[in-house]
């Protein structure tokens, strides 16, 4: 086992100084199973298509699940209890587009949302079929790691619950690299 002090310091060399910010991302399903994205109009990433989400209220003292809950409100127009937020994923970013780390809690609503599509205040909300995600303009790290990730924990049955993963990505390189610190498959 590697010696702490020889861990450190390489880690504090290997990363600027770089902001860190604490943000959630909403999986939210229809009826039919299809996926709620916004097609954003604003940065970050704009022109791509994500999750509802945002960054936690930290002066507030907000929860993960609260600012899920209140993104949720603000973005879809959904009011959802925290009791149907169930947390599927942790992930770490590190260096995203260079301009800062980003720790985002992945929650999944609990059965099916009715959301009215179309614009709003950071983009275009559409649905999209799961088996379509691939073929839209996502994030690099969406489409290469955290949707396929979602996919392989998604509920594996009638009631069951999604999985869990935590995750971290290192976006310092051109090519990404990710390890997958925890996961627990769906039951």
């Amino acid at each position: 086992m590697p010696d702490p002090a020889d861990i450190l310091p390489q880690l504090a060399a290997d990363s600027k100084t770089l902001p860190y910010r604490l943000a959630c991302l909403c999986d939210l399903r229809d009826a039919n199973g299809r996926v709620l994205l916004i097609r954003r109009q604003k940065e970050p990433n704009f022109g791509l298509c994500s999750p509802i989400g945002g960054k936690l209220d930290m002066e507030t003292g907000e929860s993960p699940a609260q600012c899920a809950q209140r993104e949720i409100a603000e973005e879809a127009g959904v009011a959802v209890p925290i009791e149907r937020l169930h947390l599927v994923g942790l992930i770490s970013e590190c260096a995203f587009e260079g301009r800062g780390h980003w720790l985002l809690f992945y929650y999944r609503v609990l059965g099916p949302v009715q959301v009215r599509t179309g614009p709003m205040k950071e983009g275009v909300l559409e649905w999209h079929e799961p088996g379509s995600l691939t073929s839209l303009p996502l994030p690099e790290t969406d489409r290469k790691i955290i949707w396929p990730l979602v996919h392989k924990h998604d509920q594996t049955g009638p009631g069951g619950l999604p999985g869990f993963f935590a995750l971290h990505i290192d976006c310092r390189e051109k090519d990404l690299r990710w390890t997958i610190e925890q996961e627990t498959p769906g039951n």
